[in-house]
Formats: C-alpha cells, sequence, structure tokens
C-alpha cells in the first residue's frame, strides 16, 4: 500500500512530547477519562471580548478530534482519497511530519451531507496514534516520526454510513470495531495481533473502559444491546437490549459511579446499573425518560448533574438530575443541530455545528450563558480539544488554535 511520510525540522518537539504525560495533554475522543473534560483549562478572571486566533491550517476534511500530546496536536483527516495523519507544532501550526495512505469511499447517499470522513478521532497511547478510518481501516502510527506501525485493511463491503468508533487503549491492547461494522476487537497494540473479539457488530458509539465489581470492563454499543465485555479476555459479562436503528447508538455510554447512562435518537435516556449477584452479571433499570432525547451530541455528567443537547425541539439545551433522571431544565428551542459539549470545572463549552462556542455556568435552575464566540467560517461537528487557555477547533477542512487571554 502507497505511503507518504514528510518529517520537518521540528521533529525534536515531537520526541521531546511524546514522553511527556502532562496536565494539559487532550490523547483521545473527549480527554483523558473519556468523559468530556477538557484538560488543565483554567477560567480567567474576566472573558474577553473575543478570543485570540493563533493560527490557522487546512488539514483536510473529517471530523475527527484533534489531539494533543505535549507540543504536538495531531489530526486526522481526508485529501484527494487519501486519509492522512498529520502532526503539527502545537504553538505555530508548521507541519511536523505527515503520513498518508489510499481510503478509497463512497458516501452513501443518507450521510452525504457530512461527507466521507474520518470521523472516528485518534488514540494517543504509549507513544504510537491509533487511528479507525471511515472504510473501517486500523492503523498504528509511530507518534515520532510518523510511521506506519501496522495497519488492517477496509472490509471487502464498506461501511454504508461510514465508521467513527474511536479507539481506546488499556492493557497493551488497542480496542475499536474495525472493517464493516465488524464486532469489537482487541488487538495488540505493538503488533496488531487480534488478542480477542466480542460481540457480533457495532454501531457508531466509541466506547469506555470502566471497573464494576472489581472487574474491568468494555462498555460499548452495538445495533441489539448496550454490553459489558472483560478486557483481559473478552467475555461478554452482561447485556442491556437496546434494540434500534443504527442512528439511534451513536452517543458514547457515560459512568456515574456504578450505573452507566445511555441515550439515542429517539430512545431517550436511561441509567443502568449492571451487577455480579450469585456469581452472574445482571442489570437493572435504574430509571428511564422521554422527556430529553439524544442524537448525535454527548452529555456531560459534571457532579449528579447531566449536561446536554437533546434532539427535541430542533436542539435544545437541557440540565437532568442523573440520580432520578428528572429534567431540572430545559433551553430555548432550535438551538443547534449538533452541539459537542465540553467541562471544565463548573463551567460548560457547548459548540454548536454552525460555529458557535457557548460558555455557561453549570447550574440547576436554567441556561446561564457567560460568553459566546464565532470561532470557524463553516460547519463545527468535532469535538474541540481544550488545552489549558488553548481551544482548538475542527471545521470542514481547517484546525483553529483560539486561546483565551
Amino acid at each position: 500500500m502507497k505511503r507518504v511520510v514528510v518529517v520537518f525540522a521540528l521533529l525534536c518537539a515531537t520526541t521531546t512530547a511524546v514522553a511527556q504525560n502532562a496536565p494539559q495533554d487532550y490523547p483521545q475522543w473527549r480527554g483523558k477519562n473519556r468523559d468530556g473534560a477538557a484538560s488543565a483549562f483554567a477560567e480567567p478572571k474576566s472573558w474577553p471580548e473575543k478570543l485570540t486566533r493563533k493560527w490557522k491550517v487546512e488539514v483536510g476534511e473529517g471530523y475527527a478530534t484533534p489531539i494533543v500530546v505535549g507540543k504536538t496536536v495531531y489530526s486526522f483527516c481526508r485529501r484527494e482519497g487519501n486519509e492522512v495523519m498529520l502532526a503539527l507544532d502545537a504553538a505555530s501550526g508548521k507541519v511536523v511530519w505527515q503520513t498518508a495512505y489510499p481510503a478509497p469511499y463512497q458516501v452513501g447517499r443518507p450521510a452525504m451531507a457530512h461527507g466521507p470522513g474520518p470521523k472516528a478521532t485518534p488514540l494517543f497511547y504509549n507513544g504510537k496514534l491509533y487511528t479507525l478510518g471511515i472504510s473501517g481501516i486500523v492503523s498504528a502510527f509511530d507518534a515520532v516520526n510518523g510511521k506506519l506501525v501496522w495497519q488492517k485493511p477496509a472490509a471487502a463491503e464498506h461501511p454504508f454510513f461510514g465508521t467513527s468508533v474511536s479507539p481506546i487503549g488499556d492493557r497493551g491492547l488497542v480496542i475499536v470495531n474495525p472493517g464493516d461494522y465488524g464486532p469489537l476487537t482487541a488487538f495488540d497494540a505493538h503488533t496488531g495481533d487480534v488478542r480477542w473479539t466480542a460481540g457480533v457488530d457495532s454501531s457508531f458509539a466509541s466506547p469506555i473502559i470502566v471497573d464494576l465489581d472489581g472487574v474491568r470492563q468494555v462498555v460499548t454499543m452495538t445495533q441489539q444491546d448496550v454490553m459489558g465485555v472483560s478486557v483481559a479476555d473478552g467475555a461478554i459479562l452482561w447485556r442491556y437490549p437496546w434494540v434500534s436503528k443504527m442512528t439511534a447508538s451513536a452517543v458514547t455510554p457515560i459512568v456515574d459511579g456504578d450505573t452507566i447512562l445511555v441515550g439515542g435518537q429517539g430512545m431517550g435516556l436511561k441509567a443502568i446499573k449492571p451487577i455480579k449477584r450469585d456469581g452472574q452479571w445482571v442489570t437493572e433499570l435504574k430509571w428511564e425518560t422521554m422527556a430529553v432525547s439524544i442524537f448525535m451530541s454527548n452529555p456531560v455528567l459534571i457532579g449528579d448533574l447531566l449536561f446536554g443537547l437533546s434532539e427535541r425541539a430542533s436542539g435544545q439545551f437541557f440540565a437532568l438530575d442523573a440520580r432520578t433522571g428528572k429534567v431540572l431544565w430545559l433551553g430555548q428551542p432550535r438551538e443547534a443541530t449538533n452541539a459537542a459539549v465540553v467541562k471544565a470545572g463548573n463551567l460548560i463549552f457547548f459548540l454548536n455545528d454552525d460555529a458557535e462556542l457557548i460558555v455557561a455556568r453549570s447550574s440547576r435552575n436554567g441556561f446561564e450563558p457567560v460568553k459566546r464566540y464565532t470561532v470557524a467560517d463553516s460547519a463545527t461537528w468535532a469535538q474541540p480539544a481544550i488545552s489549558g487557555n488553548r481551544i482548538f477547533i475542527k471545521d470542514v477542512t481547517s484546525l483553529t488554535l483560539w486561546t483565551v487571554n
């Protein structure tokens, strides 16, 4: 397979970055803990009227979140039929290296508006970068120089809507759903060898890893259920029925202590509790509500409150009591088709798909916006990466660094 690698003089900066695990690192989908938290953001004493734009770089198409490690920001995108992994100097936006491989893909008509991807966010794990391409290609790159370490090809039949499951790493494994909505698969992070598989299919939701009753497990969503899978051997521990159309399973599960919060298009929100009883795993439904429903927008949990964007009323911000499922407030209708949600202390960042970034306070009493900023000239479907006072925004084809001064 043809591959292109370009290395620039800033390689030494990347080498330093790979060795670090700094508080400002944003190494994977939804941040360090995969819970939507910003990395080391400190609220300014007063919010500026405008954010400061440091640089803007054309990187290519796609909705993968940029990730940040040390002095480097990584972007996974598409250019002229290739999927491209880029490393940029975070301070200047200069390209450090870029690696490309052919990735032909024909977008299905229902997904035409979302383009040819890629949509899954890269994973930085133990000095390597791991990606899932739009057609199901799984790749591992050396984060220092961009060298392709190993790669798993696309399936003979490409996934109709494309893939969006962001890889996750744990105990020397990289776990993702490859190919044409394939089963949950654990690859050896160093060699790419398959260590185990679980289930038979996948949806669009990215998995999380949690400890429940002393067992390390992956929680993921398929087209039929929510399931818990042992990280050690891939054994399916428990299942909760979630029979729906595929697009109803696009939201990453959220862990709240020993409870898992799940939602999807037209499915409302549910809190399920997997427990081990008499040596067998079972699931209990703690609460459910249809008062709000989430489509592609992932909520955040702050204390015992869940904040997000409901698809109802053509896009409506909400707050919900995560202990009871009671909706505490609903914002105005027609706010956005999609909003990427990030938390930082008692702050919430809502990046709407129309490039408006709203900073708000978490509150039980109502929507409390602090500032609104315009951060791009085109649609912003990707989750922002917030690292310190830096906000990295990916729009349709560009990556921009904004700072809060």
